[in-house]
């Protein structure tokens, strides 16, 4: 992360040991109210206030995270310099990029304003108070803007590099993606957390998708279905699963046919689902503070299963967290030797979007289906590729006028969809991909 330091960085040191050093408006800084209490309302994402009582410089600082990661101050110039002076050092030893997290924290509103209460019902509360929050002045402030055309600048000193934005905001992040991705002269890239959530609807994946390209004016984004913060997509997902892994088939099938890059998690080439984890094997600040509401982010962070050895063949030693059976029964090792397995449907579904045009540089085009029928075009060059998934655990029968062939991955296992007499029979979980010429 850019967007702060450890509490025992140089920097912070220097920083907090008087008012009047070098680095003293390095970071985030602020007096107290005149009752001793923090000078705004901002909440940490890991819980409780996003300011901390300093004893030797009387005053607060800013932390969006823990209260080991102090926020730098990004309106100092000499702030960003410094910063842009660690991406140039790694840039000379030859990194092909940057993967930038949460990448909409750098700047904050000078003002300190409060941010405006989130509705939530009173029955309902969320486990973490940050969530009761819209975080219009303590994130995405448009500074923000301004910083990343500078990293874009230094970034394109150096060629064939890349960079990739987290925005890690729930509220609005779609907005953030197309904006920090537009024009050509910000980040290349962007995912989001709109598709890391327990939604699994038609209407939550056109939203998504469509109020990307919708503000985008150039930019481009990356989607992903699982990463190392949100419940693994198998699991979050579950209750829409027809029969073991069709949910993992599904999901990478209609990924690789989104517009956009393509981001995969480890171990979700495999369908691992979440581990199940005691309290006493956490080690996530989240899990530790809002167990059990809230078990942390420790279980989709176990370690990738590669063989049957111990350990899964990825360490010789005890890992950081625990390898259980449920995960470890789906090693690599073993899924080799399966035809229909998970990760051999996920090495047939890539490799034919990487030789379908369409799946390259089509535009993707939603069109109205009734649920739970996704049903998109990519379409150029005067052809269109017809995508179509069914959501749902049980079989659907679609009526659609469309002549073309049947085409798709050549995989084994998977629910088989007929187009015939003008219908598309899409099984539970299934999917179809009908192409169309010239026309």
């Amino acid at each position: 992360m850019l967007s702060h330091t450890s509490i025992e960085h140089p920097w912070f040191t220097e920083s907090r040991a008087n008012k009047t050093n070098p680095k003293a408006d390095w970071y985030v800084w602020a007096d107290p109210k005149p009752n001793g209490a923090p000078p705004n309302d901002w909440p940490s994402v890991f819980g409780g206030s996003a300011w901390t009582w300093d004893a030797r410089r009387r005053q607060y600082y800013l932390h969006n995270f823990l209260d080991l990661q102090p926020d730098l101050n990004f309106h100092n110039a000499e702030v960003q310099d410094a910063v842009l002076d660690v991406l140039r050092f790694w840039l000379e030893r030859g990194v092909d990029g940057f993967r930038l997290d949460t990448v909409n924290y750098f700047t904050h509103d000078k003002q300190l304003r409060e941010n405006p209460a989130k509705p939530w019902p009173k029955d309902d509360l969320p486990s973490n108070p940050y969530e009761m929050q819209i975080h219009t002045y303590s994130t995405a402030r448009p500074e923000n803007v301004e910083f990343l055309k500078r990293v874009r600048q230094l970034t394109d000193e150096y060629a064939g590099r890349t960079l990739v934005g987290e925005v890690g905001d729930s509220d609005f992040a779609i907005e953030l993606m197309g904006e920090y991705t537009s024009g050509g002269d910000k980040l290349h890239m962007a995912y989001s957390f709109d598709m890391l959530s327990p939604d699994f609807s038609v209407a939550h994946f056109r939203r998504t998708i469509e109020g990307f390209w919708k503000g985008a004016k150039g930019g481009w984004p990356m989607w992903s279905m699982s990463n190392h913060d949100v419940i693994r997509h198998v699991t979050r997902w579950a209750d829409y699963e027809a029969a073991p892994d069709q949910i993992a088939k599904l999901a990478i099938t209609m990924l690789c046919a989104f517009e956009g890059t393509l981001c995969l998690y480890q171990g979700e080439e495999l369908g691992l689902t979440e581990t199940d984890l005691d309290y006493s094997e956490l080690t996530d600040p989240v899990g530790l503070r809002f167990w059990p509401e809230n078990k942390g982010r420790d279980g989709c962070r176990t370690p990738m299963v590669w063989d049957e050895t111990p350990q899964a063949g990825f360490t010789t030693g005890t890992p950081w967290l625990p390898i259980k059976p449920a995960q470890a029964a789906r090693a690599v090792s073993i899924q080799e030797a399966v035809a229909g397995s998970v990760l051999s449907h996920y090495r047939a579904v890539l490799a034919w979007r990487a030789q379908e045009p369409l799946l390259k540089i089509g535009r993707q085009i939603f069109h109205d289906a009734p649920d739970p029928v996704l049903y998109f075009t990519r379409e150029a060059d005067g052809k269109r590729l017809h995508c179509l998934f069914n959501l749902s655990p049980e079989a659907v029968n679609l009526p659609l006028d469309v002549k073309g062939n049947l085409i798709g991955p050549d995989v084994s296992g998977a629910p088989q969809a007929r187009h015939e007499g003008g219908t598309v029979h899409l099984p539970a979980n299934g999917w179809a991909f009908i192409a169309q010429g010239e026309g």
